[in-house]
C-alpha cells in the first residue's frame, strides 16, 4: 500500500456497533443527571424553607450558549437546543411542582408547537381558550403561561399592572424556527444574560416609526412587535430595568417594561 493510499472506511456493521456503543453511553449519562435533579431537590429541602420555582431564564440562556458555542460542531443548534431544553424540564419537574398553560388563539396548534419546542415533554400541558386562563396558571407554583401573539389580543398589555408575573422567553428560540410567535411568562427573576431583548409596552399615538425615533434619539434601539386594543408591543435591544431614565421619557402615557428575553440563539 503506498504511502498516501487513504485508509479504508469503517464497515457498516462496525459504524453500527459504535452507534450503539455511544447510545449506551448517552443512556447511562441522562440517568446519572437525572439522579442529580433528584439530589438539588433532596439538598433544597435540607436548607430549609417552603418551595420555589427553580426555573432560571437566565442561567438557562447562558447554559445553551456555552455548548453552541463549542469549536468544530457536528451536532446543528436545532438538535442541541432540543436535547438541552428536554434535560432542563426534566431536571425542574423532578424537582417539584412545575406546568405549563397554553393559549393559543388562532394560532393554537403553532403555539403549542412552540410551547413544546420551548418546555419538552416533562411539564403537564394545558390548552386553555382566553388569555386570561393562561394568565392564571402562570400564577399558580411551579406554573408558566405561553401566550399567542395575535393581532386580536393585547393580552400582554396586562402586564403593566401584574405584581409578579413577568416575560421571560419568546418563543420559538431560534429563528431557523420561524419568527416570533407567542410569549413565555411566570413568577420569576428575569435577569441579564449578556445578549437580551426587552419587551416594552406604550399606548403612544402616531405610527410606529415614529416611536422608534423617539426612543432612538435616547440611544434605544427598538422594534414593533405587534398592536392591538390601542397598545404597542416593542423589542428594546439590550436589558432595560423597568425604571430607566431613557423609557421614562418615551412617549406614551402608559408604558412600561413588561419582562425580557434571551435573543435568538441562532441570530
Amino acid at each position: 500500500m503506498g504511502r498516501d493510499t487513504p485508509p479504508a472506511p469503517p464497515s457498516l456493521d462496525a459504524v453500527r456497533a459504535r452507534i450503539d456503543q455511544v447510545d449506551a453511553e448517552l443512556l447511562r449519562l441522562i440517568d446519572e443527571r437525572s439522579s442529580l435533579a433528584g439530589a438539588v431537590a433532596e439538598a433544597k429541602k435540607a436548607a430549609g424553607g417552603d418551595f420555589k420555582f427553580g426555573l432560571r431564564p437566565s442561567r438557562e440562556a447562558q447554559v445553551i450558549r456555552k455548548k453552541l458555542a463549542r469549536e468544530n460542531p457536528v451536532a446543528g443548534p436545532g438538535l442541541v437546543v432540543r436535547i438541552w431544553r428536554e434535560l432542563i424540564a426534566d431536571s425542574l419537574a423532578r424537582q417539584g411542582p412545575f406546568s405549563v398553560t397554553v393559549w393559543g388563539g388562532r394560532a393554537e396548534a403553532q403555539t403549542l408547537e412552540a410551547a413544546r419546542q420551548r418546555f419538552g415533554v416533562a411539564p403537564p400541558l394545558t390548552m386553555v381558550t382566553k388569555p386570561e386562563d393562561a394568565l392564571a396558571g402562570a400564577r399558580q407554583l411551579g406554573g408558566v403561561g405561553v401566550l399567542a401573539l395575535t393581532s386580536d389580543s393585547s393580552w400582554w398589555g396586562r402586564l403593566l399592572a401584574e405584581p409578579t408575573l413577568q416575560v421571560f422567553a419568546t418563543l420559538p428560540c431560534l429563528t431557523q424556527w420561524g419568527p416570533v410567535r407567542a410569549l413565555a411568562v411566570a413568577a420569576v427573576p428575569v435577569e441579564p444574560t449578556g445578549a437580551d431583548q426587552t419587551l416594552w409596552v406604550t399606548d403612544a399615538p402616531g405610527g410606529a416609526a415614529g416611536i422608534v425615533d423617539a426612543l432612538s434619539r435616547d440611544g434605544v434601539a427598538a422594534a414593533p412587535l405587534l398592536e392591538s386594543g390601542g397598545l404597542r408591543l416593542f423589542t428594546l435591544a439590550g436589558f432595560y430595568q423597568k425604571d430607566d431614565e431613557r423609557l421614562a421619557r418615551a412617549p406614551g402615557r402608559l408604558s412600561g417594561v413588561i419582562g425580557a428575553a434571551p435573543e435568538p440563539f441562532d441570530v
